[in-house]
């Protein structure tokens, strides 16, 4: 993607309003946003709710994001724990879990007058971890749940001639729907692809005109503080380059917005052996290793760790090439907290099946399903150099395993390692480390902004939010605080 950055000017300095750290679709939904795009209450049009029908028409002629998100939100109940995102969803899809398609309320207009400059840094092509999922994937949500404002996906999969499957689509689609959205919306020029984030540090105003290290190690310390007047972040790192020297560049910013989701660190189990060739924490690795013949239907088992939707992905994979499966997990089959328990049969039918073997085909008693066998409240005890690695079930008997591969598909943590202290200063329980299910970042429900940083902003999973159709709520908050900040 372009970016109207000449190469030279990566290795200087530059100055912006906002940069977006992720190219996912917060990242996009937000550069929409703030590039003029703006919402209001459509003319003639009558919201399901009838309360927040009567708020809306008492400012109609203000866009949504100049007015009182709090406001709007209050008594709006949903999937979502966030107030913003039940807002934004119940205006771009009216009560759609109950009403099916409902036309969106909102009315999109361009007013160049309301835009920010902004900068959209990216590892990837615009699409952030889709970029990484195997493409033939099927998608949790329903395909038009993962749509951005004014484009709906129904109608880039009309433009495709795509078929949706049970209302669902490929992760390949998904790609090439935010990136289609991007060139529509002609979005280029704030994204920068290919850039690597290595730190971001606060410094005084006027500091970016010097460059001694010195000073940013030094203001490095300021992160922490609650002082935003008077300063700048700096945002640094590089480009990836497929040959040549590593171009580096430092970006400065009054506002950053953090939009990196959970994707880049899988969790690890941290047991011995867990470093060891064999053992690898993306599903990627067990595509990689079906498509080069490393491992067939004659070959050890796959070992499978994790009663997640990533591992059953992983089982949903193996089994399609007739590949032995051990399948080893700590809760047991029937916990509620499983998501397997928590999904419709009808629109989740592969994953219901996954568990089903789960259930009918354990260590503990034989069942139909031939090349799979499934370790409930197993834990793993060490990985050995020979390919072995051992269990132990919950009465503490053990049990050894030889193994072609192991995948240890438990889970990921964000990789936020560009901020002082891996940004724990910046989470709900500053003693630990980040997690987005268990500790996310403390941000203000309204805007988005962290608590303990003025000036910095999370979206997505670092804020808590995990599903496409309602991080965009997070996105209309930040857009609606960066706006009037601008005004002000």
């Amino acid at each position: 993607m372009s970016t109207g950055i000449s190469s030279n000017t990566t290795s200087k300095k530059m100055s912006v309003p906002v940069i977006i750290i992720g190219n996912g679709p917060s990242g996009i939904c937000l550069s929409y946003l703030l590039s003029g795009f703006t919402p209001y209450l459509k003319d003639g049009t009558v919201h399901p709710n009838p309360i927040l029908q009567s708020k809306l028409e008492e400012a109609a002629h203000l866009p949504i994001t100049a007015q009182d998100l709090e406001y709007l939100s209050e008594g709006l109940e949903g999937r979502s724990s966030s107030p913003a995102s039940l807002l934004f969803d119940t205006l771009l899809r009216p009560n759609t879990d109950f009403l099916g398609d409902v036309d969106s309320v909102l009315d999109w207009k361009l007013e160049p007058q309301r835009a920010i400059p902004h900068l959209v840094l990216g590892r990837d092509q615009p699409g952030g971890a889709w970029n990484a999922i195997e493409g033939s994937m099927i998608t949790l949500s329903r395909g038009d749940w993962m749509g951005l404002p004014d484009f709906p996906f129904k109608e880039w999969t009309r433009l495709k001639r795509r078929n949706v499957r049970n209302d669902r689509s490929t992760a390949g689609d998904i790609l090439n729907y935010y990136q289609c959205y991007v060139k529509k919306k002609k979005l280029e020029h704030n994204f920068l692809s290919g850039a690597v984030v290595t730190s971001v540090v606060k410094v005084k105003r006027g500091d970016e005109n010097s460059y001694g290290t010195e000073i940013y190690q030094r203001d490095a310390e300021l992160m922490e503080g609650n002082a935003h007047e008077g300063s700048l972040f700096k945002v640094s790192g590089f480009l990836k380059a497929s040959c040549g020297p590593r171009q580096t560049f430092s970006f400065y910013a009054e506002n950053v917005v953090l939009a990196t989701g959970t994707y880049d660190s899988p969790s690890w189990l941290g047991v011995q052996g867990e470093d060891l060739p064999f053992v690898f924490h993306q599903i990627s690795a067990l595509e990689e290793a079906i498509k080069m013949g490393h491992i067939q239907s004659h070959s050890d088992p796959v070992l499978i760790i994790g009663a997640g939707l990533t591992a059953a992905d992983a089982v949903l994979l193996a089994h399609h090439y007739n590949i032995p499966v051990v399948h080893a997990f700590r809760r047991r089959v029937n916990d509620p907290a499983l998501i397997f328990n928590q999904l419709p049969h009808i629109m989740y039918p592969e994953y219901h099946k996954v568990h089903q073997m789960m259930k009918e085909q354990s260590v503990f008693e034989g069942g139909p399903y031939a090349g799979y066998m499934s370790l409930p409240e197993h834990h793993l005890v060490d990985f050995h150099c020979d390919r072995k690695c051992t269990f132990s079930d919950k009465h503490g008997q053990r049990k050894m395993f030889g193994i072609s591969m192991a995948l240890v598909l438990i889970g990921s943590n964000p990789n936020l390692s560009f901020l002082p202290k891996n940004g724990t200063y910046l989470a709900i329980d500053t003693m630990q480390s980040v997690n987005s299910k268990r500790n996310p970042l403390d941000v203000d429900p309204f805007s988005y902004e962290c608590f303990q940083e003025k000036g910095l902003y999370a979206l997505g999973p670092l804020a808590g939010d995990y599903f496409v159709r309602f991080v965009q709520g997070g996105t209309l908050a930040a857009a609606s605080s960066l706006l009037k900040s601008q005004k002000r």
